[in-house]
């Protein structure tokens, strides 16, 4: 906001504070390796998202690799919990999706998920032509799979799930009331009912960390635990606000892309105030123990969407 200091954006790839391979108990690394099919001889840890669960590609004495995820259900429950709704999604999704497939799941007193590995890398940071245009041909072939939405996932309207965020900006009034412009903001915020119904899987939460790119060049979205159902074109504004935030010109790849080209200008305003609010009240929250650059992010986020939005409505 304004009337706080810039944030700069978090470490790439450095963010998270993982469960490591040794760390776990022993039977649940036996459980693994029994499912890997083979002992685990080396184990990399994903430093990248914002969550404490075990994230690991295990290599196997075997040569095979595997990506697995773990969460304990007593110590780790919302993670445990997250890890469920991931898998239950993973499970309906269409093999035509550009998603890593899910190959078994371990349910007790800890979840565990087995999924397909991919050999790939993340998206390099700043974001480069090349990885953005991979990015979105993803998010296009995930809103062509995935309209009409599953009918097994069931799903929560995105007005369901989001429609709370509304209420954020009158915590922008409490801690910035000379906020320039925010009583505009506040009401296009509250106008997202006109901008995001649909009947299109949306995956909300598409940024570089949940993003692989392949040795061909192609993208593969990960990390689908809380889609809901909206406009097919609302994943593709969420994921470029880290691009944007990166310098590039995003609002020329709006006018381009054929999700978001006849989209009313009016409609992803609404959403970038949305997310603006959002934002502005998820950072001052108090920082995880387990996810300390959380908020730092969500303010960098909050920036780089307030700017935006700003300039595309003409806002001093």
């Amino acid at each position: 906001m304004s009337n706080r200091p810039a944030v700069e954006p978090v470490p790439v790839g450095r963010t998270a504070r993982r469960l490591e391979w040794q760390f776990l108990p022993p039977h649940v690394r036996t459980l693994i390796a029994d499912r890997c099919g083979s002992p685990v001889i080396s184990a990399a840890s994903q430093g990248g998202g914002f969550t404490p669960g075990f994230a690991s590609v295990l290599t196997c004495e075997d040569g095979s690799k595997h990506f697995v995820k773990a969460a304990s259900v007593k110590a780790q429950r919302m993670f445990a919990e997250s890890y469920r709704e991931e898998f239950r999604k993973l499970g309906d999704l269409p093999e035509g999706v550009p998603a890593p497939r899910l190959l078994w799941v371990h349910e007790s007193d800890w979840v565990v998920l087995g999924i397909e590995y991919v050999e790939s890398r993340a998206p390099r940071r700043p974001w480069t032509a090349r990885d953005l245009a991979a990015t979105l041909d993803a998010l296009e072939t995930v809103a062509e799979q995935l309209t009409p939405a599953p009918e097994g996932m069931e799903l929560d309207p995105f007005s369901d799930e989001f429609g709370e965020m509304v209420s954020h900006w009158d915590h922008v009034r409490k801690v910035s009331p000379d906020l320039p412009h925010l009583e505009d903001a506040a009401a296009l915020a509250a106008r997202f009912g006109e901008a995001t119904p649909g009947d299109t899987l949306v995956h909300t939460d598409v940024r570089d960390d949940n993003v692989l790119v392949d040795r061909t060049g192609r993208a593969w979205i990960c990390d689908w635990n809380w889609p809901v159902r909206g406009a097919a074109w609302l994943d593709t504004v969420f994921f470029l606000i880290g691009p944007r935030g990166d310098g590039l010109d995003v609002d020329a790849v709006l006018a381009e892309r054929p999700l978001t080209r006849d989209v009313p200008a009016e409609h992803v305003d609404i959403v970038l105030a949305l997310l603006a609010g959002y934002f502005f009240k998820q950072q001052d929250e108090p920082v995880p123990p387990a996810s300390p650059y959380l908020r730092q992010h969500q303010a960098w986020q909050g920036q780089v969407a307030w700017a935006w939005l700003a300039e595309r409505r003409g806002w001093s």
